[in-house]
């Protein structure tokens, strides 16, 4: 028996069976429509042999969609009700029931994933979208690509190279672990409720070496988040209480890493971080 995806009007009838209504809280916005989910599973290049974890699943439109192309799926939903309902759903859609596994829990706080998925794929929700990607890929290495719907000024930041605009700290952090993408915009049409903020596809690689250990991952974010938290001020002084809350010191610093002590956070890129963090 083929899986066969959610439509409109069974995602709705879902929805008053399980008396859910989408709340702003959990950052609940249903996916109605099959090519949408379709067209997201193709962009993180999902495959039989994978083994994905999807946040946030909901009602299962995106799970559907993820077990559609043969694939075992992980699922991490933080509402008792969807989560209870997931494996019956897909049941009812020809999903074998070892090809599905549920954890009830915020995504934020899970430590374990079975079967260890290296392949990451969700409609995130936008309130916590940046803290849950990067606790997924700081917490789980196995984790080797994926591709996650967000807010489009999220995307945006996620996938911005340094002097753009939008760079920030959430650029560099995710950058800690590979190059990001944008890989397709998403109309507001195919949600439901409708959102009042236009959403992105953006798609990641993890790099094959990593940048360091733990302790230069912490003190790297440090330097990022004080550099950022002064955005207009040149690092010499954005950085001073880092380096003992002096200027010169910090100048002195930064001369020794080779990033001069006058330019501002958003010029400076990953390994440009890493070499002030990797500072004895």
């Amino acid at each position: 028996m083929p899986v066969s995806l959610l439509g409109a009007t069974e995602i709705r009838r879902l929805a008053a069976d399980l008396d859910v209504t989408p709340t702003k809280k959990l950052g609940q916005n249903f996916v109605v429509d099959a090519n949408t989910v379709r067209k997201i599973v193709q962009a993180a290049r999902v495959e039989a042999s994978d083994r994905v974890v999807e946040i946030g699943p909901g009602l299962g439109s995106l799970t559907l969609a993820i077990l559609e192309t043969g694939a075992s799926v992980v699922a991490v939903e933080i509402d008792h009700r969807l989560a209870a309902r997931l494996p019956d759903t897909a049941a009812a859609h020809g999903v074998a029931s070892d090809r599905l596994s549920v954890i009830d829990a915020d995504a934020l706080q899970v430590r374990d994933l079975p079967g260890e998925p290296e392949v990451l794929v969700a409609n995130l929700p936008y309130n916590v979208s940046v803290p849950v990607l990067l606790h997924f890929l700081e917490t789980f290495p196995f984790l080797q690509r994926g591709v996650v719907m967000v807010q489009a000024e999220v995307g945006e930041r996620l996938a911005a190279p340094p002097g753009s605009k939008v760079y920030g700290a959430p650029s560099v952090k995710a950058a800690w672990y590979g190059p990001w993408r944008l890989a397709g915009t998403v109309s507001r049409q195919v949600f439901w409720p409708v959102p009042n903020v236009d959403s992105v596809l953006v798609g990641f690689e993890r790099d094959a070496t990593s940048r360091g250990d733990e302790e230069l991952r912490r003190r790297t974010f440090a330097i990022v988040d004080a550099a950022f938290q002064q955005r207009r001020k040149m690092l010499r002084q954005a950085l001073a209480g880092v380096f003992g809350g002096s200027a010169a010191a910090a100048s002195d610093a930064l001369e020794a890493a080779g990033v001069a002590p006058t330019l501002r956070g958003e010029q400076l890129s990953i390994e440009d971080f890493v070499r002030i963090a990797a500072l004895p």
